[in-house]
């Protein structure tokens, strides 16, 4: 492997559907910016689509610039392979190895989650705090937290998975909820009631019809009750969580990403319920939209790359 060219820096946020790579300057600034198809199903089909995506920006940036991937899932401390991607292809593969032999350069992946909140804690809406955590709510639930804008994985590299932390036992009851089971492969993990699907699934189990949250908020500003006790539902759960955040990690922000970051009523209501579920004295940090929205995947990504060759330098 050839040392890193450090004139540049890619950053690649990955999905089921789309693959996007955005090419950075030294000093983070966007020179190039791609979108393609993810090749779901056959690894080589996919690294080899990374591969030419990477020297596509190589060729506009003027340099072999290393790479960071933002990739959901989480990587397997003990064999460093890929477990529970959204990309088929990718289960069980030992992806980083692949892709550093195919581009002959430096290559870290993270998890995209937290890429987002290291795009945020520098240059985004949490720059310059001592501490933030920054939470996506969308398909799933999940975060990352950040000291003076460095991202802590921790010792299996899931630190911020706050999306399967238990529900709380009090508030399943309080609103007949039942244990669902989530595909991490435990039951009753708060994302299954706190994302967007949870939040539809909240919808349907007080007699609406699963609409998506936009709808489902839409409906509840037109005064419809089920969608009403849908919201008052899925906030209750929600500031739960974020206190539970709160009591661990004491962020001085917490910055919301994924669809949900959209509502407006969260920031207006979540720090009040939020401190409904705080002893006394305890205070609610800003809960603040994110400032990057659909680019803090590849901007972290770039971003947790560099923060590897620094950490990693002699």
């Amino acid at each position: 492997m050839t040392p890193p060219d450090l004139r540049g820096f890619h950053g690649i946020d990955i999905g089921g559907s789309k693959i996007e790579l955005v090419a950075f300057d030294a000093q983070m600034g966007e020179v190039h910016r791609e979108r393609i198809a993810t090749p779901g199903h056959d690894f080589q089909e996919f690294v080899q689509a990374i591969a030419a995506i990477v020297r596509r920006a190589d060729a506009v940036l003027g340099a072999a610039a290393p790479v960071g991937i933002g990739l959901p899932g989480v990587v397997d401390s003990l064999t460093g392979r890929q477990l529970s991607s959204n990309v088929p292809a990718l289960n069980g593969r030992l992806v980083t190895p692949a892709l550093e032999e195919a581009l002959h350069r430096p290559v870290v992946i993270g998890n995209d989650c937290q890429c987002f909140a290291l795009s945020e804690a520098q240059g985004g809406a949490a720059d310059g705090l001592p501490t933030m955590f920054g939470a996506i709510l969308g398909t799933g639930a999940g975060g990352g937290y950040c000291s003076r804008g460095r991202l802590h994985r921790g010792f299996n590299g899931v630190a911020g998975e706050w999306g399967h932390w238990a529900a709380p036992a009090h508030l399943l009851s309080l609103y007949k909820l039942p244990v669902i089971a989530c595909p991490c492969g435990r039951a009753g993990c708060m994302e299954r009631y706190v994302s967007g699907p949870g939040m539809s699934m909240l919808h349907r189990h007080f007699g609406g019809d699963g609409a998506a949250p936009m709808v489902v908020a839409a409906r509840a500003n037109t005064g419809d009750a089920i969608a009403a006790k849908t919201l008052s539902a899925h906030l209750d759960l929600l500031a739960h969580a974020m206190s539970s955040l709160v009591l661990a990690l004491d962020p001085h922000a917490i910055v919301l990403g994924g669809g949900l970051s959209q509502l407006p009523h969260l920031y207006k209501q979540l720090p009040e319920a939020i401190k409904r579920h705080l002893f006394a004295g305890a205070q609610v940090p800003p809960i603040l939209p994110p400032r990057f929205g659909d680019a803090g995947g590849a901007r972290g990504a770039a971003l947790l790359v560099h923060q590897h060759l620094k950490m990693s330098a002699p």
